[in-house]
């Protein structure tokens, strides 16, 4: 038994999953050195669903957001989410472009990254690895939990010592929609930690009420790390408060050395942006409550948030429970993929079609990233996908039974032709190998805001105020 490591979840997957990540970096920078002096094993700061809606909501520049919170974060590990070889993004990518990202990650600023691939699929994990250990940066490889008949104890624990011989140096358990058990979580973390000498991490959800208990039964079996959030940012579907555990935990042999007085300074001030955010309706009441459907429906906070967005856009807000039924009917087609970006999205999106599109019966409206996912083109799904299934999704197209990433040219050359009309920084090539057509509209706007930014500089000169 030792002191408890916590993760602070705030700066990223707290907003995701309440306010489908709409933090900005302005309402981050008056409390991060507070946050500093907390403690924390580390901040997660950055990465998952951050950079794409840092470009295409924000109008803010996602590395700038790193270096801003690196500048002003001394003594805590930063730590971001990487989606293996779909890096931040929703497509795998070729090897270069990956080992490029994880190299600007960390020379920005990030210590710790967690690697994790949607379908558990260890080949999508290689580069990624080996370019963060070239690095110098701690890999964190995670297992994407979920339940079905073909996931069980034993496979994931085969799964983390095969990541860790990969070069892990810690696991994480992911479990993003929040459906892993306390009594669950006491076996498996006990499973992990009899099968892997490096530390074992948690990440769980809030989401069917479990979070507090499942952290704390995970402790018993004595995790090394867990995930939680300052509270205004808790519960729902993101997770458990940082202060309730640290609380718990304290005067006992796993407490986490935290102070709760500091913790205070920084959920006064979360408390703020909280209320502002209800108020301008960027949480929706929807992803404040608990739904034990989640068991179910195994929706991870920020795909829920997110569907109901989608829905509220249609004018088919009234659609939800059909379509988180359809979800779990969907996922069970496709082979069980665990539903994290972007298997979450690709399931849920042919979910909407299939209520909102499926007069003549479901499935007649399918997307591309679907049929993708049922070739093989992300990777291999946990479950077998039955002959017919497929074949009325692909017709009679070739299955993709190799590294998806091994048919992929590398793209460094033709990014760097692409992004010299609009580069400011090396980085700014990553932005649109992600994101091209969001990258270049911020690309215009950040050209023209300096452009009025200098225009506002000249009209100034010359004037003196006291």
């Amino acid at each position: 038994m030792s002191k408890v490591l916590i993760t602070e979840t705030v700066l990223r997957d707290s907003h995701q999953s309440l306010a489908a990540t709409r933090m900005r970096t302005e309402d981050m920078l008056p409390i991060l050195e507070e946050m500093d002096k907390v403690g924390y094993y580390s901040l997660e700061a950055w990465g998952g669903a951050t950079f794409d809606t840092c470009l295409r909501y924000l109008n803010e520049d996602p590395w700038e957001r790193l270096r801003t919170i690196r500048s002003h974060v001394k003594n805590t590990k930063l730590q971001m989410l990487f989606r293996g070889q779909n890096i931040l993004g929703y497509r795998h990518y070729a090897d270069d472009v990956v080992e490029y990202f994880v190299q600007k990650s960390i020379a920005n600023g990030i210590d710790i990254i967690r690697i994790f691939d949607a379908l558990n699929d260890p080949r999508n994990l290689e580069t990624a690895i080996k370019a963060a250990i070239k690095e110098g940066g701690h890999v964190q490889a995670a297992i994407s939990y979920t339940t079905s008949p073909f996931h069980t104890n034993d496979s994931f624990a085969d799964y983390a010592k095969e990541l860790e011989n990969m070069g892990a140096n810690s696991i994480c358990i992911k479990d993003m929609s929040g459906l892993l058990k306390p009594f669950d979580a006491y076996q498996l973390v006990k499973a992990l930690k009899n099968t892997v000498k490096i530390p074992v991490h948690l990440h769980t959800h809030y989401t069917a009420g479990l979070g507090s208990m499942t952290l704390l039964k995970a402790i018993e079996a004595n995790v090394d790390g867990v995930d939680t959030s300052i509270s205004p940012f808790a519960m729902g579907t993101s997770h458990t408060p940082t202060e309730s555990l640290v609380a718990t935990l304290n005067n006992t042999p796993y407490d986490t050395g935290l102070d709760l007085a500091q913790l205070d300074v920084v959920a006064k001030h979360f408390n703020k942006i909280r209320e502002r955010y209800i108020s301008d309706g960027l949480i929706d009441p929807k992803v404040l409550k608990v739904d034990v459907n989640t068991l179910r429906y195994q929706i991870p906070g920020g795909m829920l948030s997110n569907l109901i967005s989608q829905l509220k856009a249609a004018g088919k807000s009234d659609k939800l429970d059909e379509v988180l039924e359809e979800v779990a009917r969907v996922r069970e087609d496709a082979g069980y993929p665990p539903l994290v970006t972007p298997t979450s999205q690709i399931v849920g999106t042919q979910a909407v079609n299939n209520v909102l599109f499926g007069e003549d019966g479901r499935y007649t409206r399918v997307t591309k990233e679907f049929k993708a996912l049922i070739r093989g083109e992300y990777g291999k799904c946990p479950a077998p996908v039955s002959d017919a299934f497929r074949q009325k999704i692909i017709g009679d197209d070739a299955v993709i039974d190799y590294r998806p990433a091994d048919k992929i040219p590398p793209e460094i050359d033709t990014l760097r032709q692409r992004v010299a009309p609009y580069e400011e920084q090396e980085e700014d090539l990553l932005s649109l190998a992600l994101f091209e057509q969001v990258a270049i509209k911020f690309f215009e706007y950040r050209k023209q805001r300096k452009y009025q930014l200098d225009g506002n500089a000249d009209a100034t000169k010359g004037i003196h105020t006291i």
